[in-house]
């Protein structure tokens, strides 16, 4: 995504001190992980099943972050499936107001110090359409701290949300001059003719079973790895960021075997539900 300037976070607080109120439990919002460089490259898949959805994510220095929503009666809920639906779990209570509060902590970045965006990555599992329209109106409340497209002009923030799941909300998305949002492209976008700008597809992400054989046992066959480095070199080129779901994550060599190979192709977001094992593998390498 290009980049084209910071705002000037001195008068961040300012600015932020009527845009939403923030509960008590939110303010309590740590540092935790400040202490090691964030990880740039460090995807929490389906985060919201942690024992502390964000909060056990940033305490490994990850710097994506992927929550599900439903829209219940005109609120965005977090959860997997409809059966396990909690209306105590909203989007804003267990993402979009703790991530103010840190921002707010740490003048103006959700890690002090550390000056790349975050992504949330908000998958719409239903509704796609109307779930988004509510989420925009939502989204508009915290804007202060978030990434913007304005007539094609991105301005990077603290938080950068990327619309994935439904794509019924990609309409509703392409007719707005002024998001708070981006879009989730999948390969498809990297083969049209005309594709879609970084200012609005921002993020590739695809099924890596539906492209690779190979899940980690034995040597990754040529003519794969030469597929993924094409696909990776060809979305840098748009100024896109790529992700897979559905690599190997059980434990074992297998699974450090695709990330390595992910890690040499460039590959920017590795996904996972193990945040220690992928924060202990990017660590000892380097990245």
């Amino acid at each position: 995504m290009p980049t084209t300037r910071r705002r000037v976070v001195t008068t961040l607080a300012a600015a932020l001190a009527g845009a939403v109120a923030v509960p008590a439990h939110a303010r309590a919002a740590t540092n935790a992980g400040a202490t090691d460089r964030p990880l740039r490259r460090a995807h929490a898949h389906n985060d919201y099943l942690h024992e502390r959805p964000l909060h056990d994510a940033l305490s490994h220095g990850f710097t994506s972050l992927e929550a599900d929503i439903f829209l219940v009666d005109g609120e965005l809920l977090v959860a997997h499936e409809p059966a396990e639906l909690d209306p105590a779990r909203t989007l804003r209570s267990l993402y979009l107001d703790p991530l103010l509060a840190r921002v707010r902590a740490n003048h103006g970045s959700v890690y002090r110090g550390y000056r790349r965006p975050v992504q949330l990555l908000i998958d719409i599992k239903a509704d796609g359409a109307a779930a988004y329209l509510e989420l925009d109106r939502q989204l508009r409340r915290y804007r202060h701290m978030l990434s913007s497209s304005v007539h094609g002009k991105v301005d990077l923030d603290a938080v950068t949300p990327v619309i994935s799941g439904d794509r019924a909300a990609r309409v509703p998305m392409e007719a707005q001059p002024v998001r708070y949002a981006f879009y989730d492209g999948r390969l498809e976008d990297l083969a049209a003719n005309a594709p879609a700008p970084a200012s609005f597809i921002p993020l590739i992400s695809s099924n890596w079973t539906h492209s690779f054989s190979w899940l980690g046992a034995g040597e990754f066959p040529a003519g794969e790895r030469e597929k993924l480095r094409t696909l990776v070199a060809t979305a840098h080129r748009r100024s896109q960021r790529v992700r897979f779901w559905a690599t190997p994550d059980a434990a074992g060599p297998e699974r450090d075997a695709v990330w390595r190979e992910l890690l040499a192709a460039g590959v920017d977001h590795i996904n996972t539900d193990d945040l220690a094992s992928l924060e202990r593998f990017l660590r000892l390498n380097g990245r």
